[in-house]
């Protein structure tokens, strides 16, 4: 049985995963609605720079595929 995502899926959705975490970690306040919810900015901000990471290794893995083919 397949796996039903492939690495050019999994790349794209890290890339928007990466750019609404970082957008969110920028523009978010601390304090999020009546409650008072604390978001840590520092976490949120480390999250997406991981997964930007993770994105630019997919690229990586995709590079060499095309390098290998060729």
């Amino acid at each position: 049985m397949a796996f039903p995502i492939n690495l050019s899926d999994l790349s794209l959705l890290l890339a928007v995963e990466a750019i609404v975490l970082l957008v969110t970690s920028e523009l978010l306040s601390p304090y999020y609605g009546p409650a008072n919810l604390k978001i840590n900015k520092k976490r949120l901000r480390n999250t997406a720079i991981v997964i930007s990471i993770a994105f630019l290794i997919t690229v990586a893995f995709r590079i060499a595929g095309m390098l290998v083919n060729v």
